[in-house]
This record gives structure tokens, sequence and C-alpha cells, in this order.
């Protein structure tokens, strides 16, 4: 059956549940797949860095050169560099689309904001990488509120269980401000960012 879910597969090989659909099959077999998964393997320093990279990229559902320029940028900044490196991914409208409650998960996240269901500021935007600062607001069109999935956003179908502090978010106005950067123990994402910076620095 998880053969057909390339999704549940990825979460049992990155050790993560995806989306919220993959949770019950991960709880299931939190094991890697294939007929070794259960089996413990004595891992290399490379592959465990390389694996928190692909964690990471898979939780934003990023390409390597995106997440390289992420980390790049990271380097050039006064902080501490994974702490920025995840700050900077936490601003991609895609991202802030999907903590507001507006999505359900980072792909349909990313599938609402290049459909053009997405202002910044009053103004659409259809590039899930666009980044956001503090004192942005992002929200639905209104020319999209009235399709089933932002009815069912609006109605808190989506709204994550820890509300993200950096936004302020109007849910039935399907409207949320960026306030403030987070900090590193506010993003939700499962993450030994000391390991990727290790992993790009070799």
């Amino acid at each position: 059956m998880n053969q057909a879910r390339p999704k549940v597969r990825r979460s049992r090989a990155l050790g993560i549940p995806l989306t919220p659909k993959c949770v019950r099959y991960f709880e299931n077999r939190p094991f890697p797949p294939g007929q070794h998964g259960r089996a413990r393997r004595k891992e290399s320093d490379y592959k465990v860095r390389l694996l928190e990279k692909q964690r990471l990229k898979a939780q934003y559902d990023l390409r390597e050169g995106q997440l390289r320029r992420a980390f790049d940028r990271a380097v050039h900044r006064p902080g501490k560099t994974g702490e920025e490196l995840l700050i900077d991914l936490e601003t991609r409208l895609d991202a802030l689309v999907l903590r507001a409650g507006f999505a359900r998960t980072i792909y349909q996240a990313r599938q609402t904001v290049s459909h053009q269901h997405v202002t910044v500021n009053g103004r659409r935007v259809d590039r899930p990488s666009a980044r956001l600062r503090p004192g942005d607001t992002i929200a639905i069109a209104e020319r999209s509120r009235h399709k089933a999935p932002f009815l069912a956003a609006a109605a808190g179908a989506h709204a994550p269980a820890r509300p993200a502090p950096y936004l302020d978010v109007n849910l039935a106005g399907l409207a949320a401000h960026l306030n403030r950067l987070p900090a590193r123990a506010e993003i939700p994402v499962i993450c030994d960012e000391q390991l990727i910076v290790e992993y790009y620095s070799r």
C-alpha cells in the first residue's frame, strides 16, 4: 500500500512525517522503507549531514539550488549561519501561507501561490520563493476567496496547532501580517541546522 504513496515512503526514509496524511503511516512503520529498513546501520558522518540537509529540503519542498542559495545568503549575515538559514526559509511566501493556515501542506501552499491566489501588500505574487519582510501583509485574493479550499481555510480547517507568534493572522478574513522575523525556537521544522552548515562547509 505504501508503494503507491511516495510522500509516505519519503517520510519514512527521512524519519519525519511530511504531510498530515503521512503521520498515521509513519507512526505505524517508523523506519526506512525496504527489506533492510528495520536493520540498525552504522552511518558515516557525511551521510548523517546529508540526511539532515534532505530533511530540511523536504520540509520546505526545495530544490538543491534553492537551498544552496539560501545558505550562501545566510553565511553573509551577522547571526549564526544555521539560524539565519532557517529564518531565510521561513520568510518565504509559501512557508508563511502554510503557517497562516491558508493551506494544509507546503505543497498546497506552493500551488496556492503559483496559481496567483495570494497577494502581498495588495498585489498578486506568484513566486513561492518571494521573501517577506516585517510589516508585509499576505492575503488570499478577493476573486479566490469563494473557492472551496479557502472557505475551508477561513473556517479554520488548516489552522496550525501552535500559531506562529511572528504572524498576526485573521483567518476569517484570510489575511496575515508578518510582525517580525521569527526566532529559531519558533520555527516548526525538525532540523539540526548545525549539521547542514557542516555539510555545506566541508
